[in-house]
């Protein structure tokens, strides 16, 4: 195939919510990006139930949370049933609650089309659509651009590219890189869209007995939908019988001990089999991978998407540094650098998960609650062996780590606000605690503009914040009567500390960015 020159600076293959993340993250950082799907019309899709904690961060960052919590619900109490008896109700978020530094204690339930559709409107906003009917099916480089191929004989050249085209990714298997790892025949699951009569909608129901389980979520923003999954059905060889509304009719009447004509309407059927895969390399040249199109593992935990849009919100300013002339290329090795990692941990992460939750389920009274704990969240997730992440410490950070949010109010108009309104956008932004930052915090501006957006915290300016109740201070872990910087990534990640004497630690770092060699700070 022959290479054509690029009509677009980022062309994205896949539409999920990776995918979407990363468009809007490149677009609203004006960024020429193009995005394709393969399907004809939209999936509606329901596989993922909702963002976790951190990704519900991210969405904040690109402007559309309030959208989706309107859309979905906090997640539902959780009655576990024996024998075809109610014997338990968990709800695993019963204690949680939102503190200063984390506002969202909780994953967020939602359809994936319906999350999908919201996503789509905000890239909408900046003039982008995604493009349906393109399916990828050849690749080629050179030294200045990347062509993909389509099966009805377009092609699309582009600066970059990336692959967020799902766990059977024609652009990873174009780049013939390995999807090491394994697939549990034994693992199996039956999954669909029902409708079902009579169930109360305000509990997450789970059946178990000692021969399989069925367990039926209600859809928010559905009058009658739910999440139907099951241990599947057997034929007489032992094998998974395809999922139909009559193998789920058959399996819920087995389980629950109802009729099964209360199920109606099964739809979006699949059979899930429990894969732990990954990659061992996010870029070759100037092709990308993304999400589950790099690594793929047990649903346990509630991590696939999450770790999709996390894996689109390292890479999309990093990305845009890049084709703005802003940064070397070689800044993109560190998106495998800092994500690989991650992968890998998912997959530790999620496989013990379900060993604990498969335990569980064999006890009266055990369910999916079984599958949370505090490392789902996604909030304990940084970077701290990054080569963007020079040494740097406070009593409470390190660099590389989540950065957290604090109340503060604005010293200028008495309003209140948070360091997250702060870092919202396609920014760096610095933090100057104490008056001792002041000139830091004004030579950082002057030298960079609207890249680097500057807030000094108790900084005695008139544009300061002011941290009345001692949040900021505490959730960064700077003790009183201490002048520090600390400089937030575009990613909401800590990039630097630095004592407020040491002037030159944030244009080293910024300049360490723009180079044309990485190495550590």
């Amino acid at each position: 195939m022959p290479t054509a020159a690029p009509t677009t600076q980022v062309l994205i293959v896949g539409s999920g919510p990776t995918g979407l993340t990363l468009a809007c993250d490149l677009a609203r950082r004006s960024v020429d990006v193009r995005i394709i799907e393969k399907s004809t019309g939209f999936p509606r899709s329901s596989r993922a139930k909702g963002p976790n904690p951190r990704s519900l961060e991210v969405l904040d960052d690109l402007g559309v949370v309030d959208r989706v919590l309107a859309a979905g619900s906090a997640p539902l109490p959780m009655r576990k049933y024996r024998n075809g008896l109610p014997i338990a109700d968990a709800d695993p978020f019963e204690t949680s609650r939102p503190t200063p530094d984390t506002p969202h204690d909780r994953p967020w339930l939602i359809a994936q089309w319906r999350l999908e559709e919201i996503l789509r409107d905000r890239l909408a906003e900046y003039g982008v659509h995604v493009e349906l009917g393109a399916e990828a099916t050849g690749l080629t480089t050179d030294r200045d651009s990347v062509t993909v191929g389509l099966a009805d004989g377009r092609s699309i050249g582009a600066r970059y590219a990336v692959g967020c085209d799902g766990a059977h990714s024609p652009v990873r298997k174009l780049l013939g890189i390995p999807f090491e790892g394994k697939t549990n025949e034994e693992q199996v699951m039956v999954c669909g869209d029902v409708e079902v009569d009579g169930l109360d909608r305000g509990y997450w129901h789970q059946w178990f007995d000692e021969d399989g389980a069925v367990m039926l979520c209600p859809i928010p923003g559905t009058r009658s939908g739910w999440w139907f999954q099951a241990g599947p059905e057997r034929d007489r060889a032992g094998a998974p019988v395809p999922p139909s509304l009559e193998s789920f009719r058959w399996l819920f009447a087995k389980h629950t001990g109802l009729p099964g004509t209360r199920l109606t309407q099964a739809t979006l059927l699949s059979t899930y089999r429990v894969n732990e895969r990954m990659v061992d390399r996010y870029r070759v040249g100037r092709v990308l991978l993304a999400g589950d199109a790099a690594h793929v593992h047990s649903v346990a935990g509630g991590l696939g998407m999450n770790t999709g849009i996390q894996d689109a919100f390292n890479l999309g300013w990093k990305l845009a540094r890049v084709v703005t002339g802003q940064a070397d290329p070689g800044l993109l090795d560190t998106y495998e650098e800092e994500r690989l990692p991650v992968a890998s941990w998912t997959l530790g992460i999620t496989s013990e998960r379900l060993r604990v939750t498969l335990d569980a389920i064999r006890q009266p009274g055990g369910g999916l609650d079984a599958a949370v704990t505090g490392e789902t969240t996604g909030l304990g997730l940084g970077y701290r062996w990054s080569s963007l992440s020079p040494a740097g410490s406070t009593t409470r950070l390190r660099a590389g780590d989540r950065a957290p949010d604090a109340p503060c109010r604005n010293a200028g108009t008495g309003l209140p606000t948070r360091l997250f309104e702060a870092f919202a956008g396609p920014h760096f932004t610095l933090l100057g605690f104490g008056p001792g930052t002041a000139d830091a915090l004004r030579a950082t501006e002057a030298a960079y503009g609207d890249a680097v957006q500057a807030y000094g915290v108790d900084a005695g300016g008139p544009a300061d914040l002011a941290d009345d109740a001692g949040h900021a201070r505490t959730a960064y872990g700077i003790e009183p009567g201490t002048d520090t910087l600390v400089l937030v990534r575009p990613d909401n990640h800590v990039g630097l500390i630095a004592p407020a004497a040491d002037s030159q630690a944030v244009g080293a770092y910024m300049d360490h960015l723009s180079g044309t060699a990485f190495r550590r700070l």
